[in-house]
C-alpha cells in the first residue's frame, strides 16, 4: 500500500477588518501573505525529495481567496521549480472552511455582542466566546471551532482514502486552508491532545506534514506548531 502524507498549510497574512471575526473575512493576501505562500515551496520541495514522494497534482483549498491565492503561489512556484509538464490543479471545498460564524459573518465584536444582548432568547456571551472550542453562537449557520475541525478531518481523511484507491507511488497531498479548523481537525485524528490545542497556532505558509497509516492512524512527521502567547488575540 503506499504512503500517503497529508500536508496541512495554513494561507499567508491577508487584509482584515478591525475587531471583527476573520474566520469568513473575504479580502486578499496582503505583501507579507504573498511571502509567506512562497516560503511554503522549500519545505515542500524538501520533503518529496527526503521522502521519495510524488506530489498529487490536485491541491485542496478553502474557498476563502485567501487560501486560494496561497494554493495557487504555491502551485505555481512548485510546477516551475519541479519543471512539471502539467501545473498543478486547485480545486476548492467548502469543507476546508474555517469555523462559520453564521448569518452574524463580518459584523464587529462589539455588533455580535449587542445582538445577542438584544436577543431574549440567548444568555450573554461567554468572555471567551471566540476561543471556546466547544461555544457555538446562537445564529443560523453558526459552527463551533470543533465543528469546523470536524468537517475538516472528514474531508482530509475521505480524500486519503479516494486517493489510496488510485495511485501507486507514495505520495503527498496538500490541503491550504485555515489554522483554528486545521488544530481542531489534528484533535480529532489524533495528532493533537485537546488540552494542547488552545496552546498552539500555526505559522502562515509553513506546512506541518501528517503520515497516514494503514490502520487509518495519523502520525506528524515534520513541521512545526506555533505556540501561541499568552496574550495574542484569537485568529484563524
Amino acid at each position: 500500500m503506499p504512503r500517503l502524507i497529508a500536508a496541512l498549510i495554513r494561507h499567508g497574512d491577508y487584509y482584515q477588518l478591525n475587531d471583527t471575526p476573520s474566520a469568513w473575512q473575504p479580502f486578499p493576501l496582503n505583501q507579507a501573505g504573498q511571502a509567506h505562500a512562497l516560503h511554503a515551496v522549500t519545505p515542500i520541495i524538501d520533503i518529496l525529495h527526503k521522502q521519495q514522494l510524488d506530489l498529487y497534482p490536485i491541491c485542496h483549498s478553502s474557498q476563502q481567496l485567501r487560501a486560494w491565492q496561497t494554493a495557487e503561489i504555491i502551485c505555481h512556484n512548485l510546477s516551475q521549480r519541479l519543471s512539471f509538464k502539467q501545473p498543478l490543479k486547485i480545486e476548492s471545498f467548502d469543507a476546508l472552511a474555517e469555523r462559520s460564524v453564521g448569518s452574524v459573518a463580518n459584523l464587529t465584536n462589539e455588533q455580535i455582542r449587542e445582538i445577542v444582548e438584544n436577543d431574549p432568547r440567548y444568555p450573554n456571551l461567554p468572555t471567551d466566546w471566540k476561543s471556546n472550542s466547544h461555544f457555538r453562537l446562537p445564529f443560523q449557520g453558526a459552527e463551533s471551532l470543533m465543528d469546523s475541525g470536524v468537517r475538516v478531518a472528514q474531508h482530509i481523511e475521505q480524500t486519503i482514502c479516494g486517493v489510496q484507491k488510485s495511485i501507486t507511488q507514495d505520495s503527498l497531498i496538500l490541503f491550504v486552508g485555515h489554522g483554528a479548523a486545521f488544530r481542531h481537525a489534528a484533535h480529532k485524528m489524533g495528532i493533537l491532545e485537546f488540552n494542547k490545542i488552545a496552546k498552539l497556532s500555526m505559522y502562515h505558509g509553513s506546512p506541518v506534514f501528517l503520515e497516514y497509516s494503514e490502520k487509518g492512524k495519523w502520525t506528524k512527521i515534520a513541521g512545526d506548531w506555533k505556540v501561541r502567547q499568552a496574550k495574542t488575540e484569537y485568529k484563524d
